[in-house]
């Protein structure tokens, strides 16, 4: 399959390129030529399949015509080495725990897979040195350093804006070492993804090594992120409860809900969207009057959302040709300050006995405000509540244990970069290694 720009002035590429490529020469973002519409008989029977199975079916439609079977089906089953539950919070609404993956976040899914899916094509032709650059604004840089760590032939540069990630996220990138290097930049998420995009335009440093990105950018880790919708609506089929099921995905560069959508452009039954958002709203204000203006972000408390210009918004645009009414008919949007995902925090855990992390806590207080009679919900809770402890401990009044995996990494010693914001700051140092 091919892979056009966004931007519809880059060539058309390969899967390979565009995973090794991550951003395409004209700045836009790669999209599949086509998307490919399951067979109706796969949902009827999909109920009756594990995990790996129709995540495998999923990921032929995209990859199977440039990844051999037998790799691709390994690669599939080997990124799902665990599972990701439908958990009923209360009547009609459903979480969706993506958190049950190595470093307890819904990024380990995309992450895997693209690890996996660019060791193949580097064993394929045999190159040199794959160098993998991750702007992250809290849990994308610990999936991915995870998902990459001790992978031959790749190294992982972690760019993280200083002091706004959790603590217990830090640790899980920086304390790694091998072949993954966390630099701390000085400044806001938004600067870390420009010095990440700016990498990939200039001629010299490309000429210098061969970069690509691992962020939801790639379509090796965006495409991906689609597998557990689909298991979603298996898990609510099962129960029978599958009809007008509503999607809520707490969103910050939206790769995760465009996944979404994609599925749903596959013959997925989902009715309709609802993209949760931080004071970091600027989908929402597009869904309501039709203009995106990104502006700088704000940090919340729910920090993996904030992101002042998202760039998977770019791929939802051209998926429906910048058409407003057929975008806004199917998504909608909502935002919340910190003080009303605290609430809704401590409010769940005391009605509902479930811990929410303060991204999941925006994703089911939208359905608790726009979910209509006769609909299912399913929210995504995208990480492990201990990731936030200190947020959501003082919200519940509790004590979140912290599952032994962030133990670990908590143990570990900080090794890190300092830089500037400054791109020539960073080329410099890409240039030197």
């Amino acid at each position: 399959m091919k892979y056009y720009s966004t931007n519809h002035k880059a060539p058309l590429a390969s899967l390979h390129e565009a995973v090794v490529r991550g951003l395409a020469p004209d700045r836009g973002l790669y999209m599949p030529e086509k998307i490919k519409r399951l067979p109706q008989s796969f949902y009827e029977n999909i109920q009756n399949l594990s995990f790996q199975e129709i995540a495998y079916t999923v990921a032929d439609a995209f990859f199977g015509e440039d990844v051999e079977p037998a790799e691709l089906k390994r690669i599939v089953y080997d990124t799902l080495a665990f599972d990701c539950p439908l958990v009923e919070v209360e009547p009609g609404i459903y979480s969706l725990e993506l958190f049950h993956g190595p470093t307890l976040a819904f990024k380990d899914v995309g992450a895997r897979f693209m690890a996996r899916l660019l060791q193949y094509f580097i064993r394929q032709e045999g190159k040199e040195q794959v160098n993998v650059l991750v702007a992250t604004s809290g849990d994308t840089g610990s999936a991915v350093a995870n998902g990459f760590l001790g992978v031959e032939g790749i190294h992982v540069y972690v760019l993280y804006p200083k002091g706004k990630v959790s603590k217990i996220q830090e640790s899980q990138f920086t304390t790694l070492g091998q072949n993954i290097t966390a630099i701390e930049v000085d400044g806001v998420f938004d600067d870390c993804q420009r010095l990440v995009k700016s990498a990939f335009m200039d001629e010299e440093l490309c000429n210098h090594m061969k970069l690509t990105s691992a962020n939801s950018i790639n379509v090796a880790r965006f495409l991906p992120q689609a597998f557990y919708y689909f298991y979603a609506y298996a898990q609510l089929k099962k129960l029978g409860k599958s009809d007008n099921m509503v999607v809520c995905v707490p969103s910050g560069n939206f790769g995760n809900i465009t996944a979404a959508i994609f599925g749903r452009e596959m013959g997925l039954p989902v009715k309709r969207f609802i993209a949760a958002n931080n004071a970091n709203d600027v989908v929402c204000e597009y869904l309501a009057n039709g203009k995106f203006n990104p502006r700088p972000s704000i940090q919340t408390i729910a920090n993996a959302m904030d992101v002042g210009d998202p760039s998977n918004f770019a791929r939802i645009y051209d998926l429906f040709g910048g058409n407003y009414q057929k975008i806004s008919s199917l998504m909608s949007g909502v935002s919340y300050s910190d003080s009303q995902i605290r609430d809704t925090m401590a409010k769940c855990y005391h009605a509902n006995d479930y811990i929410l992390d303060p991204h999941g806590a925006c994703g089911y207080q939208a359905l608790k405000d726009m979910l209509l009679d006769g609909e299912t919900g399913v929210f995504c809770e995208t990480a492990h509540p201990a990731k936030f402890k200190s947020t959501v401990d003082a919200a519940i009044d509790g004590d979140v244990k912290i599952p032994e995996r962030l133990a670990a990494f908590m143990r570990g010693t900080k090794q890190s970069v300092s830089m500037s914001k400054d791109f020539d700051a960073f080329k410099s140092f890409l240039m030197a290694e």
